[in-house]
């Protein structure tokens, strides 16, 4: 055996790396030259210690003209069989540079040719250069396509997504190339667009809210209210499928690709000059055209309408749908209230072209005025009574009686007699009263009376608050829980017992006429007269010490 000595190779150490490259070369693709021709054989060298033999057929399958010396790629299937030559494949060659070129594009991301040959579960098969491959049906197109016929046995670049060798499987798509042409298509075209540019482009579809249009390869919203200055209920009544129209782009956003486009743009405005042919107060004849939850659209000629919203609708019927009011194709009076041109829209009135019921009432029954109705509701704060068929006014609970509100019941659909307080149409109210159809007897009492007279009063009820009390010429009054007494600990209201009798100050009368009493203000009010009077007797007296010297005065005086 040769050993390594002084950087000389032994020839063992050759051999096993000839061994190892040799080997090496199993299972790739090498380039081998013809060396021999015989009978239906071609032998190969591809630099082993042995040729390798192919079929001629397979050879003349590669390439028609087969002569001595010339190249061919050939794959090692095996370093030798039983006879000691090479295992060569043509065939596996071929596949290998497929399989390469399959990997290099999916690599690159560049499209690679193919033909889909028809139709795979879930797909189709797509035949690349002698190589199977799957396009799933998502693939296809960038929309859902029904018939694939016109697609097949066509060359036509595909996009490699995926690719396995173990398992001998390659995914294709169509959907991805077709995707980077539109957007491509589409960036070129969206460079050369701008807001109100006019094109031409081709109805591709009709929804209930507006048309999409191509125009060049990128899609453009045509909305329902841009297709026509006049109200339109169906797209599909201006236009169909396959339309050429002519467009303007009204609203162009670059980040987002959106495009907005018009139609009615390209005609001219009926909105010009309409300041002229309507006047704010004048009443017109319109058709009605639609009818919403929030009002109703009336077509005051064509391509123009104007809008009743629910509160213009009618004097009286409130909360009711407009379809309980109008219906759709019925020609009503309107009254213009108001127009904004550049905003294109009337504001219109329907019940303005009818009497105001508040105003014909304030009209014919003044204030003052006495009538009966009838009572149609009862709340806490007043008593709601028919006036007409569609008025109603509402007595207020201070203005049911003299002496409050439970001198008086009601019941619903009782008549009773009221009076016309006031009525205001603006705000379509009218105040009622009952206490006015008579003289307050108490009121007349009332004003024997006034702040700061000292009353005898008896008390008739006692309450958390204050007592109830009535004074001797029959007034009601009230004296708070505070007034009961100049001492803090002796403002108790359980102190007090019905009939009990109490000396007070008057501090006022009510719109009611009630009477508020204090007797805190009148202990307060003697002690102040008692000091001055007395208060010099002793200097170093207290005000028990006052008081007292005050009494005795005053007996000794009577």
């Amino acid at each position: 055996m040769f050993m390594k000595e002084n950087n000389k190779v032994s020839f063992a150490d050759m051999l096993a790396e000839s061994l190892d490259d040799t080997v090496s070369l199993e299972g790739k693709v090498v380039s081998g030259r013809i060396v021999g021709i015989k009978d239906d054989k071609v032998i190969v060298d591809v630099g082993l210690k042995a040729e390798g033999r192919l079929s001629l057929s397979d050879v003349k399958a590669l390439k028609e003209d087969v002569n001595v010396n010339d190249t061919i790629d050939v794959f090692i299937e095996k370093f030798e069989d039983k006879h000691g030559e090479p295992v060569l494949s043509i065939e596996k060659a071929k596949r290998e540079a497929v399989w390469r070129n399959i990997e290099g594009h999916l690599e690159s991301g560049e499209t690679i040719e193919g033909i889909i040959m028809g139709r795979t579960k879930g797909g189709f098969a797509v035949d690349i250069n002698g190589t199977a491959a799957f396009l799933p049906g998502s693939q296809v197109d960038l929309r859902l396509v029904k018939d694939i016929t016109p697609l097949l046995n066509i060359p036509q670049p595909f996009r490699v997504l995926k690719t396995d060798r173990s398992r001998n499987n390659i995914v294709v798509s169509r959907r991805a190339v077709l995707e980077a042409t539109r957007n491509q298509e589409r960036a070129d075209v969206i460079s050369k667009l701008s807001e109100g540019m006019i094109i031409n482009g081709i109805v591709k579809n009709i929804m209930d809210y507006g048309v999409f249009v191509d125009i060049g390869g990128i899609d453009g919203l045509l909305h329902v209210t841009d297709m026509s200055w006049k109200r339109v209920s169906n797209p599909a009544d201006i236009v169909n499928v396959g339309d050429a129209v002519d467009v303007q782009i009204i609203k162009f956003n670059k980040e987002s690709g959106r495009i907005s486009l018009g139609m009615k743009q390209l005609m001219k405005t009926p909105w010009e000059n309409i300041e002229q042919r309507y006047k704010v107060g004048e009443k017109y004849t319109g058709k009605v055209m639609n009818i919403t939850d929030y009002g109703v659209f009336i077509e005051l000629e064509d391509c123009i309408e104007g809008m009743i919203y629910m509160t213009e609708l009618s004097w009286v019927r409130k909360n009711i749908h407009p379809n309980k009011i109008v219906e759709v194709g019925q020609i009503v009076e309107v009254m213009v209230l108001d127009i904004i041109p550049a905003k294109r829209k009337i504001s219109l009135g329907l019940k303005q072209c009818q009497p105001n019921p508040w105003e014909q009432f304030a009209k014919d029954h003044p204030v003052g005025t006495r009538i009966t109705g009838e009572v149609k509701n009862i709340t806490e704060f007043g008593i709601f009574v028919g006036l007409t068929d569609v008025l109603d006014g509402m007595i207020h609970m201070s203005d049911v009686s003299w002496t409050g509100r439970n001198d008086v019941t009601f019941e619903k659909g009782q008549q009773v007699e009221v009076v016309v307080l006031d009525v205001k149409p603006d705000k379509e109210r009218i105040n009622l009263g009952m206490r006015q159809l008579s003289d307050d007897q108490h009121a007349v009492a009332a004003g024997k009376i006034k702040k700061g007279d000292v009353v005898v009063a008896e008390v008739k009820g006692v309450h958390v608050a204050g007592v109830d009390v009535v004074l001797e010429n029959g007034l009601p009054g009230f004296v708070k829980k505070v007034d009961i007494s100049s001492n803090r600990f002796q403002q108790r209201t359980d102190m007090l017992s019905m009939g009990e009798k109490l000396e007070a100050i008057v501090l006022g009368v009510e719109r009611n006429g009630i009477v508020n009493l204090s007797v805190k203000a009148l202990e307060i009010q003697r002690e102040k007269e008692a000091l001055r009077k007395y208060g010099s007797i002793d200097s170093g007296a207290s005000l028990g010490d006052i008081l007292g010297a005050a009494l005795k005065n005053d007996t000794k005086r009577d």
